[in-house]
């Protein structure tokens, strides 16, 4: 496998840009696809604070051919210049790839240490690309050692029992900035029905709201409401509902934003405190509302920033868990590698054995001189690739089994293919259309 991944997160990038990144990110693996056989498989990872692209490519010479197609696709996508996508991403290849996606899974790479929702986010992503047939084998392994990581992370450590996530954040800070304490008597608008809107509605049920209404930009509340609960709202009964609001909680990411001037005229007469909490990555709500009278804004910068530090003893078992999940990737991704290297190697000297067989039976025929022949010949052969397998397995558990195929190549002229494992079927798909916080 030949990992690349390109990464633009909250840590190195402004939210803005990331947004402005994001935008068709869910095409962008099927685009770059589409632009030449450098690229065997892609998988995008795009949250309310990171936009992140995983890709294998076809040989370890295509990685650049590989970054250049995704770059052009987002670049056409986001409407933004190549050169200012391309500085926009971190890149990373080979180890560094597994290591930075186990540590997104594992929640150590958040605004808030440790929280739930991202490996769910890991799990969807994979899904996703297969059931649009952009991820390949090795990115399939890829995702689903970072999910098991994610989950022996969650079960090993105390990060996992403490429950933090960005919602449960977001609805701490919220409560601290209402007129009343508590959440339990608040009318609460939900804008999407993705994955933040589902744990937002359940947190909020956890803390004792019962009067939540909910908004779909693409039309999905009536499906939303049905299994979560709460009321579904249109576009002609939104209005009213924000009017008589205690708390706004966007997190559909669409390309629908409330103005600073529509809010304004909506909540006109109001005297009550509006809390919004904006978690879309490219805002439900003008970043203007914040100046309106009686009206709170929460940001996921403003997440970040509230977030609880970790316990250390917790992080360095979590980090260590991450470490090793990664390295024994690698060795499996070697042994692979060298597996498939051991077969060619096997079946290049078969094939040698066989023909001088063929010419043994030409001359002596089925004889028991020509069954002695064969015999010794086998015996020889397997004698003979006793240490180059040996050597091929001290190697790769050293990491360097590109040495070994390497020279299989330049001894034999053997060009080793890894094999693919078998096809996977697509999971379920995408709860909504929306990228971003609809589905992240």
């Amino acid at each position: 496998m030949n990992l690349l991944s390109l990464v633009a997160t909250h840590s190195d990038v402004d939210l803005e840009t990331v947004g402005r990144l994001s935008v068709g990110a869910s095409q962008v693996p099927a685009d770059a696809l589409e632009d030449g056989p450098a690229l065997r498989g892609a998988v995008v990872l795009a949250t309310c604070n990171r936009f992140e692209i995983y890709a294998e490519a076809a040989t370890l010479d295509d990685l650049e051919a590989a970054r250049s197609s995704i770059i052009a696709a987002i670049s056409a996508r986001s409407g933004l210049p190549k050169n200012s996508v391309s500085a926009s991403f971190a890149t990373l290849t080979g180890s560094e790839v597994p290591r930075h996606l186990f540590t997104v899974g594992a929640g150590l790479d958040s605004a808030v240490v440790g929280e739930r929702e991202i490996a769910g986010q890991v799990r969807r992503a994979l899904v996703e690309s297969q059931g649009a047939g952009t991820a390949s084998g090795g990115l399939v392994r890829l995702f689903q050692a970072a999910s098991r990581t994610a989950r022996d992370v969650g079960g090993q450590t105390a990060l996992g029992s403490r429950g933090r996530s960005i919602v449960s954040v977001a609805l701490d800070l919220a409560a601290d900035l209402s007129e009343a304490p508590g959440l339990g008597s608040k009318k609460v608008v939900v804008f999407g029905t993705g994955a933040y809107a589902g744990a937002t509605t359940a947190l909020l049920r956890e803390r004792g709201c019962t009067d939540i209404a909910v908004y779909s930009p693409s039309g999905r509340a009536e499906s939303f409401v049905a299994t979560r609960g709460g009321r579904a709202l249109t576009a002609e009964t939104l209005p009213a509902a924000l009017a008589e609001a205690d708390l706004v909680v966007g997190c559909s990411g669409s390309d629908t934003r409330i103005q600073t001037s529509e809010l304004e005229q909506i909540r006109s007469g109001t005297d009550r405190t509006l809390v919004v909490v904006d978690l879309a990555l490219n805002h439900d709500f003008d970043p203007g509302v914040s100046a309106l009278d009686k009206v709170e804004l929460i940001t996921l910068e403003s997440v970040r920033l509230a977030a609880p530090e970790e316990q250390a003893d917790s992080l360095r078992q979590a980090t260590e868990i991450v470490s090793q999940a990664a390295l024994g990737f690698e060795e499996q991704r070697g042994q692979r590698s060298v597996d498939a290297a051991i077969v060619a190697l096997r079946k290049h000297t078969q094939q040698a054995l066989e023909t001088e067989m063929k010419r043994v039976r030409s001359q002596h025929g089925c004889t028991a001189a020509a069954e002695e022949v064969e015999f010794a010949l086998r015996r020889m052969v397997r004698q003979l690739l006793h240490v180059p397998t040996v050597r091929a397995r001290e190697l790769a558990a050293e990491g360097r089994q590109e040495e070994y195929t390497s020279a299989l190549e330049a001894l034999y002229g053997i060009t080793v293919e890894a094999a693919e494992p078998e096809s996977h079927s697509a999971g379920d798909g995408p709860q909504d259309g929306h990228q971003a916080a609809e589905t992240a």
